[in-house]
């Protein structure tokens, strides 16, 4: 006799429908997510890395000049 049917439920590999909250819950939380990085963080990520480049560009140019005088 198989003890298939005596087991207990959670070792069914069967998945039932989520929720439709879970769902909701998931997508509010994705939208905020991906606001949060493309409105905050990247602009900030870019300004960082250009102030960087533009810093690196100018002593980059102070060095020429000097080793020519």
């Amino acid at each position: 006799m198989s003890q298939a049917s005596n087991e207990p439920a959670r070792w069914r590999t069967e998945k039932g429908q989520v929720p439709l909250r879970y769902w909701i819950v998931w997508w509010v939380c994705l939208v905020f997510a991906l606001i949060l990085f493309y409105v905050l963080f990247a602009p900030f990520w870019f300004s960082l890395r250009a102030s960087a480049w533009v810093a690196e560009f100018k002593a980059r140019r102070r060095r020429t000049v000097a080793a020519r005088a």
